[in-house]
This record gives C-alpha cells, sequence and structure tokens, in this order.
C-alpha cells in the first residue's frame, strides 16, 4: 500500500475539492507556414469583397426585416382570417350538413332498411328457407343411401373385374415389350456403339490431337506477334502521350493549380470576413437608424401621449365620465328597487286574490311528542321517560 498520495488525490479524500478538475489542453495541429503569395493576394482580396459585400448584406438585411415586419403584421393575420374565412366557408358548412342532415337520414334509412329488409329475409330464412332446406337434405340423405348401396351391389364387383381383366392384358403386353426392347438393345449395342466407339479411338482422338497441338502452335505465335506489336505501340503512346502529358501536368497544371487553390482559399476566406464585418456594420446601421427612428417619432409621439393625451384623458374622466358612470348606477339602482317594489307588489295582491279565492292555509295539529319541545329543557328533577315520569 503506497502511503505518499498526491495533493489532488488528499483532497479528493478529504472532500474538499471545490473547483472542477483542469480538463487537459486540446492539442492543435501546427499551423502550415504561408507563402508569400497568399499574404501578397489576402489584403486586396478581402478589401475588394468587402466593398462588394457590404452593400449585398445591408440590403440582406433589410429585407429580413421588412419580411419579418410583413409576416407579423400581414401574413400572419391574413393567414388566420383566410383560415377562419376557410373554416366558416368549407368546414362549418359541411359539420353542419354531416351532424344534422347526413346523421339523422342515414338514422332513418337504416331503420327503413332494418324493418323493410332485414326483418323479412330473416323471417324468410328461418320460416321458408330453412324447413325446405331441411326437405331437401332429407331428400338428399335418402338418394346417397341408394347410390351407396348400388356402388356397395353393383360398380364394385363390376370395377374389380375389369382391373383383373386389364391386370391381364398389362402383364401380356409388358413381357413383349421387354422381349423387344431387349432384341433392340443388342441390335443398337453391335450395330451402332461398338463402331463409333472403335471410330473415335483409333481415328478421331489422333487427328483431335494434331489439331490442337497445330493450334496451340498458331496461338503462341500470333501471341508472339501481338506481344511485340503491343510493346511497340506501348512505347510509342508513352512517348509520343504519356511523358508530354505528365510533363504537362508536372510543371504547369500543378503550380497553375496551386496558385488557383491560393486565390480560391484566400477568396473564401475574404468572403467569410467580409460578411462578418458587413454583418457589424448593418447591425450598426440599423441601430442607428433605429435610435434616428425613435428621437424623431417615437419620443415625440411618447411625449404627446404622456404630455398631452393622458392630462386630457384624465380630466374626461374625472369630469366626464366617472359622473355619468355614477349617475348610470344610481339610475340602475333606483330602477331596480323600483322593479323589486313592483314584484313585491305583485305577489302580495296574488296572494290576496287567492286567499279570497280558496281561503287561507289551514293550521296544522299539534303533536303529543314524549320529547319535551324547544322552549322546555329537561332538568334532573324531571323525566320523560314513560317509567318515571310523574
Amino acid at each position: 500500500m503506497d502511503l505518499e498520495k498526491t495533493p489532488r488525490e488528499g483532497a479528493e479524500s478529504r472532500g474538499d475539492l471545490r473547483k472542477p478538475p483542469v480538463e487537459p489542453p486540446v492539442r492543435r495541429e501546427p499551423e502550415v507556414p504561408e507563402g508569400c503569395l497568399a499574404v501578397a493576394i489576402r489584403v486586396p482580396v478581402r478589401i475588394v469583397v468587402l466593398v462588394l459585400v457590404v452593400p449585398v448584406r445591408m440590403v440582406w438585411d433589410a429585407l429580413v426585416v421588412a419580411g419579418r415586419f410583413l409576416n407579423d403584421v400581414l401574413v400572419r393575420p391574413l393567414g388566420r382570417a383566410l383560415l377562419w374565412l376557410g373554416r366558416a366557408v368549407f368546414v362549418w358548412p359541411f359539420v353542419g350538413l354531416w351532424r344534422y342532415v347526413v346523421v339523422p337520414v342515414g338514422q332513418v334509412l337504416g331503420w327503413l332498411g332494418n324493418v323493410l329488409v332485414v326483418v323479412p329475409l330473416v323471417w324468410l330464412y328461418r320460416y321458408v328457407l330453412t324447413p325446405v332446406g331441411h326437405a331437401i337434405a332429407w331428400v338428399g340423405r335418402g338418394v346417397g343411401a341408394a347410390l351407396g348401396r348400388v356402388y356397395a351391389h353393383v360398380l364394385t364387383p363390376a370395377g374389380h373385374a375389369v382391373m383383373w381383366v386389364l391386370r391381364g392384358l398389362g402383364a401380356v403386353l409388358a413381357a413383349l415389350g421387354i422381349g423387344v426392347y431387349t432384341a433392340v438393345a443388342w441390335l443398337a449395342r453391335y450395330l451402332v456403339v461398338v463402331p463409333a466407339l472403335w471410330l473415335y479411338t483409333w481415328v478421331l482422338t489422333p487427328v483431335g490431337r494434331a489439331l490442337v497441338w497445330c493450334g496451340k502452335g498458331l496461338v503462341w505465335l500470333v501471341g508472339m506477334v501481338v506481344t511485340g506489336i503491343g510493346t511497340a505501340l506501348y512505347w510509342i503512346a508513352r512517348v509520343l502521350f504519356v511523358l508530354p502529358a505528365l510533363a504537362l501536368w508536372r510543371w504547369v497544371l500543378t503550380p497553375v493549380g496551386r496558385v488557383l487553390a491560393v486565390v480560391g482559399r484566400e477568396i473564401l476566406d475574404a468572403l467569410g470576413h467580409a460578411w462578418r464585418i458587413a454583418g457589424h456594420i448593418s447591425l450598426a446601421v440599423g441601430r442607428f437608424l433605429g435610435t434616428l427612428f425613435r428621437w424623431i417619432f417615437v419620443e415625440p409621439v411618447r411625449w404627446v401621449y404622456r404630455s398631452v393625451l393622458t392630462p386630457v384623458g384624465h380630466v374626461v374622466r374625472d369630469t366626464v365620465l366617472r359622473p355619468a358612470a355614477e349617475a348610470a348606477r344610481t339610475v340602475g339602482r333606483a330602477t331596480r328597487q323600483a322593479l323589486a317594489a313592483a314584484r313585491e307588489t305583485v305577489r302580495q295582491a296574488r296572494a290576496d286574490v287567492r286567499r279570497m279565492l280558496f281561503g287561507g292555509p289551514g293550521h296544522p295539529r299539534p303533536l303529543d311528542r314524549r320529547e319535551p319541545s324547544g322552549r322546555e329543557a329537561r332538568t334532573l328533577g324531571s323525566s320523560t321517560t314513560a317509567l318515571t315520569k310523574d
């Protein structure tokens, strides 16, 4: 066991690590040294690209701001209005037609179809077709039993006899076929196979071997001629085409391509830097225009609203609107009280008329209760039970 600990391990064992562990530095690839051509091309290219890109970026930012404004002010409300109009014109009428016309008509037609078609068909199947089918099945079972007896006692013996006769004829024909096949096979062996085998072994095989040897020699000769011609054509093509093309690629196209690659890379980098710088410039111009618009239009309107319209509105509210509202509330309160008094008067008059015509309500008879009434309370000296009552 190692008793020596590093400061980090000791801090971890004490639990007082407050800072996150430091990540190791990222290893970066060494930058490739740039040549004098890239340095000479970079500054003028970036200046020219910046001059060309700044107007494009400002126009782009202006179009973006205008598009967002039009989207928030015109396109989105117009889209919502068109969506509501489309629902009102197309969706809601079809929904109402489906809910209040098609569904009830479908239910009525379903009921009529059930009453006029399904119920009669069920009755016809149950009380007409089923008994007729049972009768036909009974007749079919009887006919089947009769046909089974005919098959078992008449057709089966006749079929056995026919099969016995056919087996005998088949055996005779098989014996005749075997004899004829043996004779034909013996004649074919000694008249065709043996002469053909002798001809293949002693005539065709030597002739074929001689032809193969001649063909191999001819192929070798043609191969040598073709190889020589191909070697000559290869060196001619190499000297006339490959070496000049290789020299052109190595000494002309490669340096030109490297120069064009440097120029293209610098142009791309210049476009990126110019686009970012143009963004900062466009942002500064936009902020300046926004500040100018605010001081020219927004602040005067705000000052007019705060210093002129707000006091005038307060005066109108305190002198006109609040007294008018209070008067309206007073009138409403008086109207409600008058209506309540009128309702109460009508209710009393109706009760008086009912009392004159039908008489007053009867008084309820008092009940003899064992329990004390609400006015009397139980005490220790009195009892309400039947056994202890005085």
